[in-house]
C-alpha cells in the first residue's frame, strides 16, 4: 500500500489545514504541519457507529477528510498525518500500538496506530487519541507537560513503552514499541472494531476536537468540555443541538445525521 500522497493531494492537505509547504523536512516544520493537523481536524468514529464502510487506504483517507468535510478515527488521523509528512520528505515508520494495553493485555495489540520520525533521535507524531497531543514529543522516556497538560511515556513490560494520556483524557493509555510495525495486526483490529458487537465505538458515538484553550467531545448525547481545569458536561437535548455541534462546534459534516441522533437514542433507550 502506497502510504504517501501525491503531489495534489499534498498541495490540498496543507491548504486544508492553513500550512505552508515546508522548504525542508525538519523539526519545525514537523511541528507546524503536526499542530495544524491536530487543530484542523475532529477526531471521529462515526463510521464505526453507524457500521459505514472505512478503509485504512491513504487515498481513501484523503477524501474523506480534506475532500469531504469528515474527520477520523487513529487509523485515518494518523494515516493521513503520516502519509502527508510522507510527502514531505520526512521519514516516517507507522507503529503497531494498543490502547489500553495495561488492562486489554495483547489483545489490544493493532487496535491503535502512531507514528515515528526519525531525525537524530526519534520522535513521536501523535493526533490518533484525539484529546491528547497537539505538538509533536521526542520519542524519550519521562513526563511530558503540553498546553497545560500533563502526559508521559514510561517503560511498559519487556521493550514496550506507554503513553499516558492527561487525566481527562477518554483513552487513559496506549503502548507502542518504537520499532514494531505491523500492517496485517493493525488491519485485524480495525476490522475487529468495525465489525464485532464488543467494540467500544460500534457500542457509542464518541468524536473530539482540539482547539488551542480546549478540547470539545461528544460521547453519546453528552457533550464534554475539557480544559485543564476540568470537564464541564451537559446533555444535548435534542437533533436540532446535535446538528448544531456537528455543524458549528466539530466542524464536520457528515451523512444522514439524523439516523446518526436515532442511533444514538436508541442506543440510550430514549
Amino acid at each position: 500500500m502506497d502510504q504517501k500522497l501525491t503531489e495534489a493531494q499534498l498541495d490540498a492537505y496543507l491548504a486544508r489545514i492553513g500550512i505552508a509547504r515546508p522548504e525542508q523536512a525538519d523539526i519545525a516544520a514537523l511541528k507546524a504541519i503536526h499542530q495544524g493537523h491536530a487543530l484542523g481536524f475532529t477526531w471521529e468514529a462515526i463510521d464505526c457507529f453507524m457500521g459505514w464502510p472505512s478503509s485504512l487506504a491513504p487515498q481513501a483517507i484523503f477524501t474523506k477528510m480534506v475532500e469531504e468535510r469528515r474527520g477520523g478515527w487513529c487509523y485515518e488521523m494518523n494515516g493521513l498525518l503520516g502519509a502527508a509528512l510522507s510527502a514531505c520528505g520526512f521519514a516516517v515508520t507507522r507503529l503497531c500500538g494498543g490502547v489500553r494495553r495495561a488492562d486489554m493485555g495483547d489483545l489490544a495489540i493493532g487496535n491503535h496506530l502512531t507514528l515515528r520520525i526519525d531525525f537524530e533521535e526519534p520522535w513521536l507524531a501523535e493526533a490518533g487519541l484525539g484529546d491528547a497531543l497537539v505538538d509533536p514529543v521526542p520519542l524519550v522516556i519521562g513526563p511530558i507537560a503540553q498546553n497545560g497538560y500533563d502526559f508521559a511515556i514510561e517503560p511498559a513490560d519487556g521493550d514496550w513503552l506507554r503513553f499516558h494520556n492527561h487525566a481527562y483524557g477518554g483513552a487513559p493509555t496506549f503502548d507502542f514499541r518504537p520499532d514494531h510495525t505491523d500492517e496485517a495486526a493493525l488491519a485485524g483490529a480495525q476490522r475487529w472494531l468495525m465489525e464485532n458487537d464488543a467494540s467500544p465505538f460500534r457500542a457509542n458515538l464518541v468524536i473530539q476536537r482540539h482547539f488551542p484553550d480546549r478540547i470539545e467531545s461528544l460521547v453519546n448525547a453528552t457533550w464534554r468540555t475539557i480544559s485543564p481545569q476540568g470537564v464541564v458536561e451537559r446533555p444535548v437535548g435534542d437533533f436540532s443541538a446535535f446538528a448544531s455541534l456537528l455543524e458549528n462546534v466539530f466542524q464536520i459534516d457528515p451523512p444522514r445525521c439524523e439516523a446518526i441522533w436515532s442511533r444514538v437514542n436508541e442506543n440510550s433507550g430514549t
